[in-house]
């Protein structure tokens, strides 16, 4: 176990926080369309390659969250496999090994994927793997989540987590609570609270050892259809309420997903509720809001890529300082 306790304290490392670079192909396809680039596993290579290899990645990134496909390519300039690179660069790499969603009831979800789970775990742990995602999604609506719903998610969760770490990768435990849709950010703090004790409750069940997981949570936000937008003082603290509430003291850190928020949005919000005590290190697993304003700069241009390092590695300094309340 000291192992993982070790490697989920390094994920959650002060002034650090962990990229989301694990984007399914039709993500990403869909991404690449918005910049008018073709998606092919040559171009979806080059532009991690650009991330990746951006200069002082590891003064700012903790870990790197991959896709299959990125997990088995190489970083162009040493051949070396994505995972071997990060390595190098003191990067902890982790891999998504959800595998998508599936329809369970009306208008709610799971996440598929235990099938088969821990020999997949057992070859990406040989292949330099050391934590691993899995992101579970509830959605607020008429009469829904409902307890069911929750409570299946929490339970699968619960049963990847303890699979990762019988293969000896942390889990990143992620009952994402979406804020698509009108509802009050109440709202939001109530269905997240729920998500939240399903959650640890499954896990404690489970056997998983806390002090050997990352927990993703979403903030506490109101929908974004809502004609009340909660501000960002008022995010913080229904976050941290939420959290303190609900999630044990004895897990290392929280590294909150961005969740289709403006990136200055998520990188404030972090920044506030770094401003209070709390029992964890609160930092950021941030996809689109690390990436999406390097990806423009980029626009599958040649020449540029490295004006478009130069602002990723902007948006992963602030997150960072967001991490200590620096901003």
């Amino acid at each position: 176990m000291s192992e993982l306790h070790a490697v989920a304290h390094k994920m959650v490392e002060k002034g650090k926080g962990i990229l989301a670079a694990d984007e399914s192909t039709p993500t990403c396809t869909k991404r690449f369309e918005g910049i008018g680039t073709e998606s092919t596993a040559e171009s979806r290579n080059i532009y991690r390659n650009m991330l990746f290899t951006a200069e002082k990645i590891e003064k700012y990134i903790s870990g790197v969250i991959l896709f299959d496909e990125t997990f088995h390519q190489k970083e162009l300039s040493t051949g070396l496999t994505f995972p071997e690179y990060l390595t190098s660069k003191g990067i902890l790499p982790g891999i998504k090994v959800d595998q998508g969603l599936e329809d369970f009831g009306s208008n709610e979800k799971v996440t598929k994927g235990l099938d088969g789970l821990s020999e997949r775990l057992g070859k990406y742990y040989a292949m330099g793997a050391r934590f691993a995602k899995w992101r579970a999604v509830i959605t607020i609506g008429n009469n829904i989540p409902s307890d069911d719903c929750i409570i299946k998610n929490a339970e699968i969760l619960a049963k990847y987590a303890q699979k990762c770490q019988q293969a000896n990768l942390v889990p990143i435990v992620e009952p994402e609570v979406l804020m698509d849709g009108a509802h009050t950010v109440d709202e939001s703090f109530d269905v997240t609270s729920r998500a939240l004790n399903a959650t640890f409750d499954q896990l404690v069940e489970h056997n998983v050892n806390l002090q050997g997981i990352v927990l993703k949570p979403n903030m506490i936000l109101s929908g974004y259809e809502c004609s009340y937008q909660a501000n960002i003082e008022e995010v913080a603290e229904k976050t941290i309420n939420c959290l303190s509430a609900n999630v044990p003291i004895e897990i290392p850190g929280i590294a909150f997903l961005s969740g289709g928020q403006p990136d200055e949005h998520a990188t404030l919000h972090l920044n506030e509720m770094n401003k209070y005590d709390s029992d964890w290190n609160l930092t950021f697993s941030f996809g689109r809001a690390l990436q999406q304003t390097a990806l423009k700069a980029w626009s599958g241009k040649p020449e540029n890529l490295k004006l478009a390092q130069e602002v990723f590695i902007e948006k992963a300094k602030a997150n960072s300082l967001a991490s200590v309340a620096g901003l």
